[in-house]
Formats: structure tokens, C-alpha cells, sequence
């Protein structure tokens, strides 16, 4: 149900006039070199006369030759040579371009940098917050050896990722302990296993979300060995609910934030403060990760707040509101906190070195999410002008979203450069990658998540791709 994918710039509908077809030679040329022809006999077609483009693939050790593929280790060029070739069968690619073609395959592979330009602070499906620089900084210091489990005062093993906990636990005043996993779906996990597994978790049916991807909570939750028991309707449920359910088989009872989704209407739901009334620890799955309340973002749950109310226990994700890398947050009452740090699954759950360095990092503030999310709509449109100009673009007012699961409400007044929807694609395709979102026919640049210093990255990306 998150909003990333309908603001994702969809791919231009582009015709058979756009592809080249190889020209009808005799040979073809790969860097100086003089391929054999495949064959000469011309065959007939709608079109009239013409070369098979079949019979114009040049043999692929002919290609593999080209000096221009000598630095590339030869299974990778082999194997993006032959796909060049294949769209050389289907007559999308003309035989003089299969190296060139290849390298760009070879450079766009694995995973490139993004402009985020549609306006989502927070897209999935572009890795949700970027971080800050004093976290990439931090990462490539703990790439190589670091003291990641060592007192180096003593010389001898001290608890893992120790400063990131810290780190936390200050920002965080009302936790007694905190604990970092994974994931928030991990922190999750390791709650309902070490506290409920073969009990009960009382939660009312209007929380039992999915949370993307096809993921559902009960599905989780019950993978846990924990059996779910359902209290209330799907728009309405009271304290009498949960009290109701309560008994001897009661692991705990959850509160989830539906932070994908809003409710209106005959709806009602308990607050935390209520549920610390009942007998049985209270977990809060705040979902988004916001450590401390932000005017901006009224009715998003903050961890802080949270506990002080009396939960027992809060889970989050740390790649969200709070900015950090993708990381499980667990905080609350320092007894269940030991338990379940030291439950097996924790190990399995564990985050690694780079994790640590760069969450520690990201709590020192501010981050790229926090940046975007507080922009001056005046400064964005400042921006958005110049580029507009440079580009022959227009200035289009919209609105950006938080996204990645939080603050569904909240839209946000933002500026964007207005082009023609056919350069979403190549711009898409470009270096750097520039994604936009496709609305009413146009392709609209939203600046609010593109850092000031990519704006001339960005103007020079959009003048590649129109050709000018």
C-alpha cells in the first residue's frame, strides 16, 4: 500500500520508428578490424530488397577482439557481448555499435546512483533515506579492520557496535536499553519469538497490515511459533477488547502504527497510554522510526513519546524518518531488552560493522531525509526556475510525500521542472540516472529530494537526454 510505485516515472511508449536497422554491407568494422560477412544475398521483403540482419551478426571471438574490450575480463565481456548480438538478430541494433553497446551494459551494471526526482522523500524502490555524508564517511572508515568488538585501551573483546548503542540510547532518553537488528521486520520478529512464542499476542484486527511487498504481519508474527489473538473489528476497537482477551497464555500485547494506510470515519482505537493499564507488556511497532516528535509530522508516533507513555517495548526502521541505514530498532524496559539480545535468533538477526558505523553517524544529524522533508518551498522554487530556463522546461507547482510507509497524510508543497514525458526513459538511462515521476502527460522533476550541489548534474543530464 505504499505510495512509491504510482510516483515512479513509467517507462515512454516508443515505436518501431525509433529502431535502427543495420545498414547492408558487405563486412563490418569492430575497431580497425574487418569482420567476415555473415552472407550477401539479399532478400525481399515488405520494405522491398534488403539484408537479412541475421546474416549480418558478426562472430562473437570478431567482437571479443576489439581492443576497446581487452581491460574487461572476458566471461563478463562474453557474456554482454552475446546479448548485443541478439539485439543485433532482432535488428534493434546495428552491427557497428555491438561493442559500444556492451560497454554501457558493462558500466550500468549492479546498482547506480540515483537523482531522486519524483517527489517520494522516502522511495522504496530507490532505497529509501540517502544518507548523511558524515555516515558514507563513516562507512568507508569501517570498511577495512576497525575495533568493532575491541576495547583498544585494554585489548580485549568489548560488546559489538557499543557507540552506535550509546548513540542511540542518548537520543532516546526514556529507554532504559536499546538493541539493533536487521530490519524493523526483524525487531519484530525477535520480539514475538523471545517473548510470545507458543503464547498469545493480543492485537486488534484493524493493525494487522501488510507492509509491502506482498508481506503481512500475521504471516510474520505467526511464523514465530506466537498464535495471534484478534481483538476488536477492522474499524473500532476498545480497552474492553483487550481486556477481554487477556489470560495466562498472553505473551503480550501489540500496538501498530498503520503507517501505510489511513482510517476516517466510525473509527476508534486505544492509545498506548490505555494499554499500559492492562496487565501484560505493551510492544509498539511505531513502523517509520521517528525518534522524537516533529511538528511537521503531527500524527506520527515518536519513540520517545511512546515509552514515555509506559510501553514496554518499541520496534522501528531505521532507513525511513530517522535517515540511517536500513537497520532494526529495538528500545524500552532494560530486563526484556537483555532477553532478548540474548536469545539465539538475535545472532541470526545481528547487524554488521558498516550498519554500526554509519547508524552511529546518521544520530549526529542532520540527514539528506530531514533536509528534504523541512526544503523552503521559495528556496525549491529558486531552484527549479534556473533549471527550467537552461533547459527550456516550465515550472510546474506539485506536491511531494513522504513515503516509505510513513505519514500517509502529510503531503508536502514542492516545485518541480515540467519536460515532455517521452524523457523519462532517457533520462532513466542516463549518467547520472535521473528518475522523475510521469503525471497528466508530463514528466515533472521535483526537486525537494536532489541536493542543491546536483543541480548542475541534473541540467546537464536533461539537455543529454533531449538531444540538445
Amino acid at each position: 500500500m505504499e505510495p512509491d510505485a504510482r510516483w515512479l516515472a513509467t517507462p515512454a511508449t516508443r515505436g518501431n520508428s525509433d529502431r535502427r536497422r543495420p545498414a547492408a554491407a558487405a563486412s563490418v568494422t569492430f575497431g580497425g578490424r574487418a569482420g567476415p560477412s555473415k552472407g550477401a544475398a539479399g532478400v525481399t521483403g515488405k520494405g522491398g530488397p534488403g539484408l537479412d540482419p541475421r546474416r549480418a551478426v558478426p562472430r562473437t571471438d570478431t567482437v571479443l577482439a576489439d581492443p576497446r574490450l581487452k581491460d574487461v575480463d572476458r566471461a563478463r565481456a562474453k557474456a554482454a557481448v552475446r546479448v548485443q548480438l541478439e539485439r543485433v538478430r532482432r535488428g534493434e541494433l546495428p552491427p557497428q555499435d555491438v561493442v559500444p553497446a556492451a560497454l554501457d551494459a558493462l558500466h550500468r551494471a549492479g546498482m547506480r546512483p540515483v537523482l531522486n526526482a519524483t517527489g517520494v522523500v522516502l522511495h522504496t524502490n530507490l532505497g529509501r533515506a540517502a544518507l548523511s555524508p558524515a555516515a558514507v564517511e563513516a562507512v568507508v572508515a569501517a570498511a577495512g579492520h576497525t575495533d568493532v568488538e575491541l576495547d583498544l585501551d585494554s585489548g580485549r573483546r568489548a560488546g559489538r557496535g557499543r557507540a552506535a548503542l550509546d548513540a542511540l540510547k542518548a537520543a532516546v532518553a526514556p529507554a532504559q536499553a536499546v538493541h539493533l537488528l536487521n530490519n524493523g521486520a526483524a525487531a519484530l520478529v525477535l520480539v514475538a519469538t523471545g517473548l510470545a512464542a507458543g503464547k498469545e499476542i493480543v492485537v486488534s484486527r484493524g493493525e494487522l497490515v501488510e507492509i509491502g511487498d506482498g508481506f503481512r504481519l500475521p504471516d510474520l508474527l505467526e511464523s514465530t511459533g506466537a498464535r495471534l489473538r484478534e481483538v476488536g473489528t477492522t474499524n473500532r476497537t476498545s480497552l474492553a477488547d483487550y481486556r477481554a482477551a487477556l489470560g495466562p497464555r498472553t505473551g503480550f500485547i501489540l500496538k501498530v502504527h498503520p503507517s501505510n494506510f489511513y482510517q476516517r470515519g466510525f473509527v476508534s482505537s486505544v492509545p498506548v497510554r490505555q494499554l499500559t493499564r492492562l496487565d501484560a507488556p505493551v510492544v509498539v511497532d511505531i513502523g517509520s522510526g521517528l525518534l522524537a516528535a516533529d511538528p511537521l509530522l503531527p500524527d506520527e508516533p515518536d519513540a520517545a513519546t511512546v515509552l514515555r507513555e509506559g510501553a514496554a517495548l518499541v520496534t522501528a526502521s531505521g532507513d525511513k524518518l530517522l535517515g540511517g541505514p536500513q537497520a532494526g530498532l529495538l528500545l524500552g524496559r532494560a530486563d526484556l531488552v537483555d532477553t532478548l539480545r540474548r536469545h539465539p535468533l538475535a545472532r541470526a538477526l545481528r547487524v554488521d560493522k558498516l550498519t554500526l558505523a554509519a547508524f552511529e553517524a546518521t544520530l549526529r544529524g542532520p540527514t539528506p531525509t530531514w533536509q528534504a522533508l523541512h526544503a523552503p518551498v521559495d528556496a525549491l522554487r529558486g531552484r527549479v526556475e534556473r533549471i527550467a530556463q537552461a533547459v527550456g522546461g516550465e515550472v510546474a507547482d506539485t506536491v511531494a510525500v513522504v513515503g516509505g510507509g510513513g505519514a500517509p497524510e502529510v503531503e508536502l508543497p514542492s516545485v518541480a521542472v515540467a519536460l515532455p514525458e517521452d524523457l523519462a526513459r532517457p533520462l532513466r538511462l542516463g549518467d547520472p540516472a535521473v528518475v522523475g515521476r510521469v503525471e497528466h502527460g508530463r514528466l515533472l522533476l521535483d526537486l525537494r529530494c536532489v541536493p542543491e550541489d546536483q543541480d548542475k548534474a541534473l541540467t546537464a543530464a536533461v539537455v543529454r537526454a533531449a538531444g540538445r
